[in-house]
């Protein structure tokens, strides 16, 4: 019997164990441990509340679960109350799913002002994730600027554009909902340090800005390039630009009290205000043929009270696991990090691509390991018994998957009119819940 743990419960995560378990079958058990009491990761902290045909993943997740090789155990800090030395003596292999979820610094002055905060905060604040639920971000002023040309700006800035209404039918936490009930915001910058052919933003999310109920897009048609210039990009970029053309083809008519404004060709300088960000100083930049940004020397000011820094996440470092600080990632190759330890996901690559995309990389790693570990008939590593073991004698208290099905109904039950669930978002209740 061959024994692995995952770490990380995630997308990642769980395309590494269903495919772990379609490799070997009755002849492996694998353990998919998460630091928190909860499974699904950024499917339930990360992607928009709004988004729930994209949530709808889960389900998926839920049948790998429920195999009798996997088991969930949450509550488990890999790093904190278990080391990967631990991991090492417990298990044959270890594969670490744990993302990216640490925002990357944006690094200019005046970062650290009230008011400035990173994407994973701020999202995670909406989402419910027990680390944001007191972030408390400051709505009382009319303008927010947002930093990035990807699709976390984009549900950044619909999100503060929605209305009670729109939001109906969305999981978004009800502290969240009550903030944003009283919010004055009423301009949204987009801030984009390139120009439209180079945006990430993808065309269904992109979309989505054209029918907000009191919130309109804006977009300066001087900063479109030449529409045949469009030739050159790919099908899904072709059709991002083809909406910006739109947006620039329709300005707002003061019908709709909120304006998405982009902002492109726009460098980050710093945030200037008193004791709490009161405007961002940019650099009106070029772009060369190489795609690079060039800048002008013209600075101008964004006025913004709340700023929101969406440029990009990096995997937390575990003691004794080798890491690539310049791209915020465990060093491996092809996913595989020494003989016993391997990663996936954005742990392996970095945030980029889709939740789809990490299912590849559950693969080949599973491939990888059938081929370096066959089943075996003689003892081996104990696996989740001895994990069990040291939990127990340091009196962490795990979580199940049948834990987390408590959680899940009890969310279901408390759930507003039109809402599939109203998120506890504390370590303590969900434990108390439990009868821990």
């Amino acid at each position: 019997m061959r024994h692995f743990a995952i770490v990380g419960s995630g997308p990642a995560g769980f395309y590494t164990a269903e495919a772990l378990a379609k490799a070997y079958g009755e002849e492996a058990r694998i353990d998919i441990i998460d630091k928190l009491p909860v499974p699904y990761g950024l499917i339930r902290f990360g992607v928009a509340p709004d988004h729930q045909s994209i949530k709808a993943v889960s389900r998926r997740y839920e049948k790998v679960a429920e195999e009798p090789t996997v088991r969930f155990i949450g509550n488990v800090g890999v790093g904190t109350e278990i080391a990967i030395e631990d991991l090492r003596r417990c298990y044959d292999g270890i594969v670490l799913a744990t993302g990216a979820p640490n925002d990357r610094s944006l690094g200019i002055e005046g970062a650290d002002l009230a008011g400035v905060v990173g994407s994973a905060a701020f999202v995670g604040w909406y989402n419910g994730h027990p680390d944001f639920a007191d972030l408390d971000p400051p709505l009382d002023g009319a303008e927010a600027a947002i930093i990035g040309a990807g699709n976390v700006a984009l549900d950044v800035a619909r999100i503060l554009s929605k209305t009670t209404a729109e939001l109906e039918g969305s999981d978004i936490s009800s502290h969240a909902l009550e903030a944003l009930e009283r919010s004055a915001v009423t301009t949204i910058t987009i801030v984009v340090r390139r120009g439209p052919h180079q945006i990430a933003m993808t065309p269904k999310e992109l979309g989505e800005l054209a029918h907000l109920e009191e919130a309109a897009p804006n977009v300066d048609p001087a900063d479109l390039p030449p529409v045949a210039d469009d030739e050159t990009l790919d099908p899904g970029q072709r059709k991002s630009v083809t909406l910006l053309r739109q947006f620039a083809d329709t300005p707002p008519d003061g019908s709709k009290p909120k304006t998405i404004i982009y902002d492109f060709f726009a460098r980050p300088v710093r945030i200037e205000g008193d004791r709490r960000a009161e405007r961002l100083i940019v650099e009106r930049t070029s772009v060369d043929a190489a795609g690079n940004s060039i800048g002008t020397g013209e600075i101008y000011a964004i006025p913004a009270s709340l700023l929101v820094s969406c440029i990009g996440y990096q995997t937390p470092p575990i003691p004794a696991v080798p890491y690539d600080e310049k791209h915020g990632r465990f060093l491996n190759d092809h996913g595989q990090i020494d003989e016993q330890l391997y990663c996936v996901g954005w742990a392996r690559r970095g945030p980029t691509g889709t939740i789809g995309t990490n299912r590849p990389d559950g693969f080949e790693v599973a491939d990888q390991l059938a081929a370096a570990m066959p089943p075996q008939s003689d003892g081996g590593k104990r696996g989740g018994a001895m994990l069990d073991e040291l939990l127990a004698a340091r009196g962490v208290q795990a979580t199940s998957f049948d834990d987390w099905r408590i959680i899940e109904a009890a969310e279901t039950a408390a759930a507003r009119p039109g809402s599939p669930r109203e998120k506890i978002v504390r370590h303590s209740e969900w434990l108390e819940l439990l009868g821990r």
